[in-house]
């Protein structure tokens, strides 16, 4: 089963919410041509970004596959801290970001994390074999 459907890399995902949450920063940025556009997306972003780096450390951790019982509550613990760091990130969005846009940040937010549907979109195909 894991040959027809190969996993995607947690690393991969991360990155890739960072290149979209980069670029739409600066998309942002240049068609408002507000730079205080540009750091509220960018901030959405790495609202996502930061957490999910978290999370995936913490999934390919030493200890999170010893067996099926502590994979489980190896990703409900990690869900959880990544779930709590989101908020407090977004609760400290109007402290670090000068001239915050709410909806910017919004947009940064839903892009980066609309980036884990793209990577299943873009995952590795299986080889199939020629007879």
């Amino acid at each position: 089963m894991r040959e027809q459907n190969p996993p995607v890399s947690p690393w991969w995902v991360v990155a890739g919410q960072a290149g979209v949450g980069l670029v739409a920063a600066l998309l942002g940025w240049l068609l408002t041509g507000r730079q205080s556009v540009g750091w509220s997306v960018l901030y959405g972003a790495f609202a996502v970004v930061l957490p999910a780096a978290v999370f995936a450390r913490g999934l390919t951790g030493r200890f999170s596959s010893l067996n099926a019982g502590t994979a489980a509550v190896g990703f409900l613990l990690w869900e959880m801290v990544k779930i709590a760091l989101t908020i407090g990130l977004l609760m400290a969005a109007p402290r670090w970001v000068a001239g915050l846009s709410w909806p910017a940040l919004l947009v940064g937010l839903i892009l980066a994390m609309k980036v884990y549907w793209v990577a299943l979109a873009f995952a590795p195909r299986p080889k199939t074999q020629s007879s």
